[in-house]
């Protein structure tokens, strides 16, 4: 076992060779507080250039421009009603302005990072391993990269061919595994196989499992939601509904601080419903790249949810090429729906769109009407799908504008309250009891800690609100290091 004063002294000591400068999450939930220094130094930086200074990048107010921007309010998107059909205002954050082009590099701040800051993991001699189905690989390698750290991505064969040429590109190490989207026991299988082989090197960062995926969530998405809320609502709206697709749960993490701050709010867990392992224990394969399934996250507390709901992938592929294609956007804009918006729509990617839809199911579900907010979340955006575009072209053909009014109709104004289960005590117990059979069982977690995610009711409390413990000590880090002494 390395000595974590050892380990943190070759960290300070790196940090401060390649210039590091580590971001607090105050500072990432508002960038008003970063030093004005660091702000003048993005005015050269590109939003995804490999640079260090791009972690303060790492939040949902990014000026919208590809280089030299600076922070003003939270990216967000309103659906306009001629889309969704519905009288409630549905609001997505926008990930697209993110480096990577996807909030993913939040997820995969906090664990890492908060084993730098204690000693935990070294940067000289070991390697950060992401098992991920997507965009969190993707994020945990540009972050490992901005802080020095080699890395390690493990991802299905199956995946775009986008997420590959880009990690190719950062100089990640890439191992590939069958399947696609809902292969995540491959994915699992491969890690602990390469750690095996390399026990003193890797240093395994599962997402289902790192709490500081969802703390992020906690501290920055949910205060980007609740800013956004405040800004937009008028009188007598409220904030009634989060629809969120359950991939690592991370997101969800939002939940729990809105819940605080909202607590009559509904929350409501989307999957593809060709893999339906919350609402029916069920398995299978699915195409909505950026949500995992056939297991239930460690990290997703179960008792803050109100609804489970089941997307079709058909659904979100038509409206894929509904939304991208020329002639699908034609027939939108001859719907009267203003040119500004319809650009817009390629702000949504796969994943994005499935929340699009589960958040009309919610509204359609509890009737809900003008009074009423429901946010959302568009993970990344449709420039890092553009191959699955050219891909369904070949697949069905050239789109037609014929074909775009049939998708209009039947995949966004006919939306059903199909596949939603608003569940009761024992919903939400069934489906955490199903931890134990992968974390328990296969993983070696605790059961006495499963019991206590339940049980406990300061459990998830303690667990999130450790973003102050964690701020303090990176802190503390960089005052070990000596960059921030410039800006003072």
């Amino acid at each position: 076992m390395n000595d974590p004063r050892k380990v943190l002294e070759n960290t300070i000591k790196r940090c401060r060779e390649r210039d590091i400068i580590i971001p607090t999450y105050e500072e990432m939930a508002h960038p008003e507080k970063i030093p004005q220094g660091i702000k003048e130094e993005l005015r050269n930086i590109g939003l995804w250039d490999l640079h260090s200074r791009n972690l303060f990048r790492i939040t949902w107010k990014n000026e919208p421009i590809k280089s030299g921007g600076g922070f003003g309010d939270v990216n967000y998107l309103e659906i306009p009603k001629e889309l969704t059909g519905i009288k409630a205002r549905i609001i997505m954050l926008i990930g697209k302005y993110f480096p990577t082009g996807s909030h993913k590099v939040g997820a995969t701040f906090g664990p890492l990072v908060e084993k730098l800051v204690r000693g935990a993991f070294d940067p000289t001699t070991q390697k950060a391993l992401w098992p991920s189905t997507g965009n969190y690989c993707r994020g945990g390698a540009y972050d490992s990269y901005l802080l020095a750290c080699p890395s390690i991505a493990v991802l299905p064969e199956g995946m775009s061919r986008e997420r590959f040429e880009w990690l190719e590109k950062i100089g990640a190490e890439i191992h590939a595994t069958p399947g696609s989207e809902s292969n995540v026991k491959e994915v699992y299988d491969k890690s602990f196989e390469l750690r095996r082989e390399r026990p003193d090197e890797i240093v395994i960062l599962n997402q289902f499992e790192e709490i500081g995926n969802a703390i992020w969530h906690y501290v920055c998405t949910g205060h980007a939601i609740e800013e956004v809320y405040k800004r937009k609502k008028t009188e007598n709206q409220r904030l009634t509904a989060l629809f969120l697709t359950q991939g690592s749960t991370g997101t969800l993490g939002s939940a729990d601080y809105l819940r605080e701050k909202f607590p009559p709010i509904k929350v409501c867990a989307g999957e593809a419903l060709q893999c339906p392992t919350l609402l029916y224990n069920g398995y299978g394969s699915h195409r909505i790249e950026g949500i995992g399934d056939k297991h239930i996250p460690w990290i997703h507390n179960l008792r803050n949810m109100d609804m489970v709901a089941g997307i079709d992938d058909e659904q979100c592929l038509r409206i894929v090429r509904l939304f991208n294609e020329p002639e699908g956007k034609s027939y939108i804009k001859s719907r009267r729906i203003p040119d500004k918006s319809v650009e817009k729509l390629e702000l949504l990617g796969i994943s994005s769109i499935a929340n699009l839809i589960g958040a009309v199911k919610m509204a359609k579900y509890y009737e809900m009407n003008k009074d009423d907010m429901v946010f959302t979340i568009a993970t990344d955006s449709m420039e890092l799908y553009q191959s699955r575009i050219e891909e369904l072209r070949k697949e069905r053909g050239n789109y037609t504008e014929h074909q775009a009014a049939v998708d209009f109709d039947s995949c966004l104004m006919s939306i059903t309250t199909d596949h939603m289960l608003e569940l009761s005590y024992w919903d939400k117990k069934r489906m955490h009891n199903l931890k134990y059979f992968t974390w328990v069982e296969q993983l070696g977690k605790d059961v006495e800690e499963l019991d206590r995610q339940w049980y406990d009711e300061n459990y998830w409390k303690d667990k999130y609100r450790s973003h102050t413990e964690w701020d303090k000590l990176i802190r503390e880090f960089n005052e070990k290091t000596g960059l921030l002494e410039r800006y003072k």
